[in-house]
């Protein structure tokens, strides 16, 4: 499994709970950073984004791939989009959570997210 981390750079201790939640390890891990401009395109900011990641088209649909998308929503929306055009099917993210009283704050992997599954069990729901 390749991540794509769209967020803070991860702990020892968040990559080993992935890997352990994966139930094998992570074959790479790129941390893209991400400082979108609230006031520009998102659309534009995050194809530009996806254009410094290098993959080929035949890697972005063959890989696989596992994303730990960025804090902002409309980012991650627009990202999610982008993504299943490149791939043909939404990847599985990482969502972190704090870690209640932590002082500093501290996030942990709380669970992987299939959204692919998700989405064809939510097809079903259509009438």
């Amino acid at each position: 499994m390749h991540l794509l981390n769209f967020a803070h750079p991860l702990t020892e201790e968040q990559r080993q709970k992935i890997e352990t939640l994966l139930g094998r390890p992570l074959q790479s891990v790129h941390y893209i950073p991400v400082q979108i401009d609230t006031q520009g395109d998102f659309v534009a900011q995050i194809q530009e984004l996806i254009q410094t990641i290098d993959l080929s088209p035949q890697e972005w649909q063959n890989l696989p791939i596992l994303i730990n998308p960025p804090s902002l929503n409309f980012a991650t929306a627009v990202l999610l989009a982008e993504l299943h055009g490149r791939m043909g099917y939404f990847p599985p993210i990482v969502r972190l959570r704090p870690v209640s009283g932590s002082i500093p704050p501290k996030f942990e992997v709380a669970e992987i997210i299939n959204l692919q599954e998700l989405r064809e069990k939510a097809r079903r729901q259509r009438i």
